[in-house]
C-alpha cells in the first residue's frame, strides 16, 4: 500500500494553497481594518470530548502568515482531549492572527472529526477486528483524511487504485468472477487481491483460489457469519456496506478480520473547536 507521508513541504505546500482559495485577490479586507500593531494571546481550545488531529497544519497556516506568530502546543496529535481543554495558545499580531484563523480551523476540527469519529468505530470492534477507512474521500485530501483515521486508531484501506486488486461487483457485472480472479492471479505482481462477494453461492464459487481478502458486502449478519466461517481458513475477511455505530459491534461479533466504514471520511462531523481571548 502507498505511504501517507505528511512531510514537511506536503504540510506546507497544502497549507499556502488553503491560504491562497481564502486571500485571492485582494487578502482579508476586514482584518485590515485592524491596528497593524496591536499584539494578542488567544486561546485554542474544544467544545467537545474529541481525538485533536492537524496541528501541525494549523501551525503551519501561521507560520505562513505571519513567522513571528507563536503557536504554543499543549496538546500533540491524536491527544484525547475533553471539552473546555486547551490545545494551544497563539500569540502575536492581532491582524494576522485574524486573517490565519479560519484555515487553522478547518484544518483541525476537520481530522479531529475524522480521527473522533474513527475511535469510536475502533472501540467498539474491539482489539480483534480493524476499522479501515475507504477510498471515498474527499478530492485531493485524501493523504489528510487517511491520517486522520490513524490518528484515531484505524487502518488504512489501500490509498489508490494501483495499490490492490479489489474486484467489485461491477467488475463482475462486466465479466466472470471466476474469471477475474484467475486473472488477477495471474498479472498481481506481488500485489494482493481481494475479492468482493454477496452471497455464500459467490464465496463457494472462488473458493480455494490463491488470493489474499474476502470482502463480503451488505450480507445480513447470520450470512456474514457463515461466511467468516467458511471463509476463515483460507483468506482474511473483510464486511462493508451501511457500517454504523449502531451496528459495528455485531458485525465485529461475527468474527471478521476488518471492517471498511465509508462515513469516516465522506461524511464526518467537524469537530468544535474556538479561538478566544
Amino acid at each position: 500500500m502507498s505511504q501517507i507521508k505528511l512531510s514537511k513541504n506536503f504540510i506546507r505546500s497544502t497549507v499556502k494553497l488553503a491560504l491562497n482559495e481564502d486571500l485571492y485577490p485582494s487578502g482579508d479586507i476586514t482584518s485590515s481594518l485592524i491596528d497593524n500593531n496591536q499584539i494578542i494571546t488567544i486561546k485554542l481550545t474544544s467544545n467537545q470530548n474529541a481525538i485533536i488531529g492537524g496541528l501541525l497544519f494549523a501551525k503551519q497556516a501561521f507560520k505562513l502568515i505571519d513567522n513571528k506568530i507563536k503557536f504554543i502546543i499543549k496538546k500533540n496529535d491524536g491527544s484525547k482531549v475533553k471539552k473546555g481543554s486547551l490545545i494551544a495558545v497563539i500569540k502575536g499580531n492581532a491582524k494576522n492572527i485574524l486573517i490565519t484563523e479560519r484555515v487553522a480551523l478547518n484544518y483541525l476540527s476537520h481530522i479531529s472529526g475524522i480521527a473522533t469519529i474513527t475511535n469510536r468505530f475502533v472501540k467498539l470492534a474491539g482489539k480483534k477486528t480493524k476499522i479501515c477507512c475507504t477510498r471515498k474521500t474527499i478530492p485531493n485530501l485524501r493523504v489528510i483524511q487517511k491520517y486522520a483515521v490513524k490518528l484515531g486508531g484505524g487502518t488504512n484501506h489501500r490509498f489508490n487504485l494501483s495499490d490492490e486488486y479489489l474486484i467489485k461487483d461491477n467488475h463482475v457485472a462486466s465479466s466472470n468472477l471466476v474469471a477475474l480472479v484467475l486473472k488477477a492471479i495471474k498479472n498481481k505482481k506481488g500485489r494482493k487481491i481481494t475479492v468482493e462477494v454477496d452471497n455464500l453461492k459467490q464465496l463457494k464459487s472462488i473458493l480455494g483460489l490463491k488470493f489474499n481478502t474476502v470482502l463480503f458486502d451488505n450480507m445480513s449478519i447470520k450470512n456474514l457469519k457463515e461466511g467468516v466461517k467458511i471463509a476463515r481458513k483460507y483468506y482474511e475477511t473483510e464486511a462493508s456496506g451501511n457500517v454504523s455505530l449502531k451496528n459495528v459491534k455485531s458485525i465485529a461479533k461475527t468474527g471478521v478480520n476488518r471492517i471498511s466504514v465509508g462515513m469516516l471520511t465522506h461524511s464526518v462531523n467537524a469537530i468544535d473547536l474556538k479561538l478566544e481571548f
